[in-house]
């Protein structure tokens, strides 16, 4: 992806799975017009209370297949054996409309952002206060939608995994009060935004 002369932001939030994320990232969205998500296509299944083209674009295998070899995607993960994915024409509508955009990934596709070609990435790590309330956050959220103890320890051994990417991060910010990690982070993208 090519830079323009007044770049707009590319916003990387990722944490370990439980950690607040995804209600962090919306919080920023609701606070922020000068933000716009960018809406991963994603292989799993939509959630009860997700809606294709909002939360995600939910899309086949064979389809997320034939977009990697074409090219389409800035970067892309398999995360718990489901692929997501941010398509490139995604993110340059986005600037195109003078947006910057956030990026609610994991590490692997951190990396791959990292690792492109565009020069302002801000690049933001959640944690959590303890591993224990990572365990009591996942046993809430599975059984409220209906999911079982198994994806609760699938998740729990990716913890370490994910934990150990935080200093690739440029910012590592607690999760131990909602409303303060996300002013913490809104902080952090305004003085980003004042560096050029």
């Amino acid at each position: 992806m090519s830079q323009n002369k007044n770049p707009k932001l590319l916003i990387i939030i990722s944490s370990p799975s439980g950690a607040g994320k995804t209600s962090v990232c919306k919080k920023i969205l609701e606070n922020n017009k000068g933000i716009s998500i960018s809406i991963s296509d994603t292989t799993r299944p939509a959630r009860n209370n997700e809606v294709d083209g909002i939360d995600y674009n939910f899309i086949s295998s064979i389809e997320f297949d034939e977009r990697i070899k074409k090219n389409l995607y800035i970067e892309y993960a398999k995360v718990f054996n489901n692929y997501y994915g941010s398509q490139k024409k995604n993110i340059i509508k986005l600037f195109n409309e003078g947006k910057d955009v956030l990026f609610d990934i994991d590490w692997q596709g951190a990396k791959q952002l990292r690792e492109s070609n565009y020069s302002k990435i801000l690049s933001i790590f959640i944690v959590p206060p303890s591993k224990e309330a990572i365990y009591e956050r996942l046993k809430f959220r599975t059984e409220k939608s209906g999911g079982n103890n198994q994806d609760i320890e699938n998740r729990m051994k990716q913890f370490e995994i994910e934990m150990s990417h935080k200093d690739e991060y440029d910012f590592i910010v607690m999760n131990d009060d909602f409303e303060t990690c996300v002013k913490r982070i809104e902080s952090i993208i305004l003085d980003e935004r004042k560096k050029n």
